[in-house]
């Protein structure tokens, strides 16, 4: 099935022009076919095309049907972009394939990228949202500082370090499945240890991912991933 992505269908359902573009010219789609296109917001529409163009596809909608997500909690995900920009790119669209609610860029003491353009990440999760055939697009929040991020509010909190002269626990151990979830995740030069009393003053859980010593974006992927996965074993074990 091939998922089109239109924020907007409702009340203005026209494809936006790079899925209009794949819809016409690539597929060769015309008047009256029929597609599905996704809101990002839980919906897809069963529509049928009324006007094909390159540019602005327009369709008609004729149903909604509700696609839940396939977990039951919040999960957030705040990571110190990469250095390369490729592998930032990478985490977003691998991230969005198995389910995260909220990305956000985390501002460090030792960051080594100080900015970032959301935009980019914004359609890498949009083309990975259509591909796993999922309807929930992640919030992608600009580069927000440490502190700021640190106090936001989360049932479960956990930060993740390199430092092995400061206590950790297993993240697989301390995470309660089904629970809203954040997890920061430091930069290559790791967290500053200003950075980690204050995360542990405000309530979080130092944790390990493991002996390994992973990349940034592995860390990140590797966190939400056990997030999941504990979630299924919960299930699978009731």
């Amino acid at each position: 099935m091939i998922q089109f992505y239109a924020p907007d269908i409702l009340t203005d359902p026209v494809l936006p022009e790079s899925d209009s573009q794949h819809c016409c010219r690539v597929l060769r789609m015309g008047a009256g076919d029929e597609i599905e296109v996704i809101d990002g917001k839980g919906n897809r529409y069963s529509c049928t095309i009324t006007a094909p163009h390159s540019r602005h596809t327009a369709v008609e909608v004729r149903d909604c049907t509700p696609v839940p997500l396939s977990w039951s909690q919040n999960i957030t995900v705040a990571v110190a972009p990469t250095k390369h920009l490729d592998r930032m790119e990478w985490l977003v669209e691998k991230l969005t394939e198995i389910g995260v609610n909220r990305i956000i860029p985390l501002h460090c003491a030792r960051s080594e990228r100080k900015e970032i353009k959301t935009e980019r990440l914004e359609k890498i999760a949009v083309s990975a949202m259509k591909q796993s055939l999922k309807a929930h697009l992640p919030e992608i929040l600009p580069m927000t500082p440490f502190a700021a991020v640190a106090a936001m509010p989360c049932t479960q909190k956990f930060i993740a370090y390199c430092d092995r002269s400061l206590p950790r626990l297993l993240l697989a151990g301390q995470y309660r499945p089904h629970t809203d979830a954040m997890i920061l995740i430091g930069p290559e030069g790791d967290f500053s240890p200003e950075e980690i009393k204050s995360a542990l003053e405000l309530g979080f859980t130092p944790v390990s991912l493991g002996d390994n010593r992973l990349r940034t974006e592995t860390a990140a992927l590797f966190a939400c991933s056990t997030f999941h996965v504990l979630d299924m074993a919960s299930d699978h074990g009731r």
